[in-house]
């Protein structure tokens, strides 16, 4: 349960980022076999959605009107977003285990990275904080689906 714990800690700072990360690896072919992913998941074209859905929500979240990641409607999409990604991560067998630790984690991981991010932008400023922000995201999500692939979460 490694991976979705991992993947849910980047789903807790990007609600959208763990699903677009996990529907380019499923239509690459490189998720595990027999995983608890969606079919429709692996589809190219909904990798292309998610990854501009995802890129949509990095750029939005420099706007000064842009919401705080600890509303309620924001928590929601990131326990959804990061559960199909834990599922996806898993065996089909523990398809709901892996939902579960997924959603689970990126809820309870959205308050430090949130506290973390308000108590830097004083002094570095809403866009830069954002894009630190981004790329270390985004280095955890190919972290997370590299290590998969080698079987170092297994």
């Amino acid at each position: 349960m490694l991976a979705p714990f991992l993947m849910g800690l980047v789903g807790g700072q990007r609600a959208m980022t763990p699903l677009a990360a996990v529907a380019v690896a499923a239509a690459r072919g490189r998720l595990p076999a027999d995983n608890g992913a969606p079919g429709m998941l692996g589809h190219p074209w909904a990798a292309a959605g998610l990854v501009l859905l995802a890129a949509a929500e990095m750029a939005g979240d420099k706007l000064p009107d842009a919401p705080d990641r600890i509303v309620p409607i924001g928590l929601l999409g990131r326990f959804l977003t990061s559960a199909v990604a834990g599922a996806a991560l898993v065996p089909r067998r523990r398809r709901w285990l892996g939902a579960a630790v997924g959603g689970c984690t990126a809820v309870t991981a959205a308050f430090p990275g949130w506290r973390a991010r308000v108590a830097a932008m004083p002094r570095f400023g809403q866009t830069p904080t954002g894009l630190v922000e981004d790329a270390l995201v985004l280095a955890g999500a190919v972290a997370v689906l590299r290590a998969l692939r080698r079987g170092a979460l297994d």
